[in-house]
């Protein structure tokens, strides 16, 4: 695979697009009061790194960490329809943890859907180490949403 993975901007045009049809599909799934996908807006904020992966320079999937201190927050993983099954979202995931750790960030958390509709994503975060946990920061038990956690080592303490 020619994967490439860098820092985005919510205003590169395909970037953006891929966040609008993010957002359309989360917000498509889960009531308003269950579904917690970032504005694009909010993805430009200090506190969060938005990345990008490229196959040939086309856009596959998009990731973003929220930097808490000590702790970090997965959001807007997504990758587009028509490239699931390339491994683009497991190649984004391992970046994104990467990034984490280089940030000094000690564990990820995540929150996801509950459906169906997710679970592939959440097969995904298991095979990459998460577990399941009680919410965190500022969500509420929901049983439309999952919650899970990955305590994070260096590369070497991995075995890697």
């Amino acid at each position: 695979m020619g994967f490439h993975i860098a820092r985005a901007q919510v205003l590169e045009e395909d970037v953006a697009a891929l966040l609008d049809r993010h957002f359309e599909l989360m917000r498509a799934q889960s009531p308003a009061e269950s579904c917690h996908v970032l504005p694009a807006e909010d993805l430009a904020a200090a506190d969060v790194s938005l990345f990008a992966l490229r196959d040939q320079g086309q856009l596959l999937a998009i990731g973003a960490i929220r930097n808490f201190g000590d702790w970090g927050e997965l959001k807007s993983m997504h990758t587009a329809q028509e490239a699931r099954g390339r491994g683009a979202g497991k190649a984004m995931l391992t970046a994104l943890m990467q990034e984490a750790r280089a940030q000094g960030l000690k564990y990820l958390n995540l929150e996801t859907g509950s459906g169906a509709d997710h679970l592939a994503a959440r097969r995904l975060y298991e095979a990459a180490g998460f577990s399941e946990c009680p919410p965190f920061g500022d969500y509420v038990a929901d049983p439309l949403s999952v919650f899970m956690t990955h305590t994070l080592r260096e590369p070497e303490q991995q075995g890697m």
